[in-house]
């Protein structure tokens, strides 16, 4: 079955393996490692897409790097292909794009920087955004950002911590940022977080006191659900009222 606007079936176009969805005007298709290059050749010859348009990766923990290429059919309207792969964490290499798309080596050389995916076959995979002495892949998920254990960020703060005396519930810290009680220049010097004080019994959302709601008969209404009085009827009076001089009950 085809998807989208591909002429054929993923597997007849890309390969076994392949797989093809379309969401928000963008057709993505997934396919294997090995038929990383045979892809966006069949992408540029046979579906016409033409532009490259970037290259990146996405570092999924216990998955490995998933590699992206964003092509274009130009036209009217254009037409978007992502092709994506996954190379391993323990190996993460895939054969370079530049034969195909030119516009990739740049791509590449920024994805081996951030994320150490290594691009056989690729004219130079020189460091191009980083400094000469900087080790280590920063977009990694394990990366250490030593920069937040030493200096906390100022979002972190929320009502009852801090200065407003409350004590500080234990975060969960984002992927890369340790305990700055385990790592870094404050190791074993911070005292444990302080536990929240355990709430009372029935003290949960919905369990306070409240006062007893006083049941309203059908017939009593409420004072919008009222009928408005005629000129001249007698004011409402409430069960128990007494009447007016002269008046009955």
């Amino acid at each position: 079955m085809t998807v989208g606007w591909l002429p054929d079936e993923p597997g007849e176009l890309f390969g076994e393996g392949a797989e093809a969805a379309e969401a928000y005007g963008v057709l993505t298709v997934d396919v294997p490692a090995a038929a990383w290059t045979s892809a966006l050749t069949v992408a540029r010859d046979r579906l016409g897409c033409a532009f490259f348009d970037w290259l990146s990766a996405v570092d999924e923990p216990g998955t490995g790097f998933l590699v992206c290429a964003h092509v274009v059919a130009v036209g009217a309207p254009p037409r978007r292909l992502l092709l994506r792969t996954t190379v391993p964490h323990e190996a993460p290499a895939l054969p370079t794009a530049t034969g195909v798309y030119a516009g990739a080596a740049w791509h590449e050389r920024e994805t081996h920087e951030m994320f150490g995916v290594d691009f056989p076959g690729h004219p130079g995979l020189t460091p191009l955004l980083l400094p000469d002495a900087f080790e280590g892949h920063p977009l990694r998920k394990d990366f250490v950002l030593a920069s937040r254990v030493v200096k906390a960020w100022p979002g972190a703060k929320e009502p009852g911590e801090s200065e407003h005396g409350g004590p500080k519930r234990r975060q969960t810290l984002p992927p890369g940022v340790p305990d700055p009680n385990e790592w870094g220049p404050l190791k074993g010097q911070l005292p444990p977080a302080p536990a929240r004080r355990a709430r009372a019994a029935g003290a949960g959302a919905g369990a306070e006191r409240r006062a007893p709601r006083r049941n309203r008969s059908a017939g009593e209404g409420s004072a919008s659900q009222r009928a408005p009085r005629a000129r001249g009827d007698a004011p409402d009076r409430a069960e128990g009222d007494a009447p007016d001089e002269g008046g009955e009950r």
